[in-house]
């Protein structure tokens, strides 16, 4: 590869501005008593009430033991609720609870503010590209043979 190609491999490069963002955002939400992984926790059992952990790991792209340690903290906080499946007695059903749901409103404002400011050097044509390629990439994982674990 040569020197003027380094720096070009975009799953790299995607890494390196998650990282930065995951840092700014994380900044955020520290205010709030959350980490990163638990907002998108949070996001995401609000959205789909009665998930399973499993579900959650393969959402955050995390072990199933992973997801249990952050939903154990959650849950101690009050923010989360386990409750059994009705009809498969080895799963659990997540539930944000009011407290969990008012935490993640009051945080919202603040990730949806700085994620702005990232995004200001963007024109809008510039951020429907960035959306379209995440999208058409994620898509691509996520079909047969597509080779993504997300």
């Amino acid at each position: 590869m040569g020197e003027q190609n380094q720096g070009r491999v975009l799953s790299f490069l995607v890494r390196h501005t998650w990282l930065g963002m995951r840092a700014a955002i994380g900044a955020e939400l520290a205010e709030f008593g959350l980490t990163v992984p638990q907002f998108a926790t949070l996001m995401m059992v609000r959205a789909s009430p009665g998930m399973s952990v499993a579900q959650l790991a393969r959402s955050v792209g995390s072990t199933r033991q992973a997801a249990n340690e952050m939903l154990t903290a959650l849950e101690r906080d009050g923010l989360i609720s386990r409750s059994p499946h009705p009809t498969d007695r080895r799963t659990h059903q997540l539930h944000v609870t009011a407290l969990g749901s008012d935490r993640y409103e009051r945080a919202l404002p603040a990730v949806v503010r700085r994620e702005a400011e990232l995004e200001q050097g963007l024109g809008p044509e510039q951020r429907e590209a960035a959306l379209a390629w995440m999208s058409a990439v994620t898509a691509a994982c996520e079909a047969p043979g597509g080779g993504c674990d997300a």
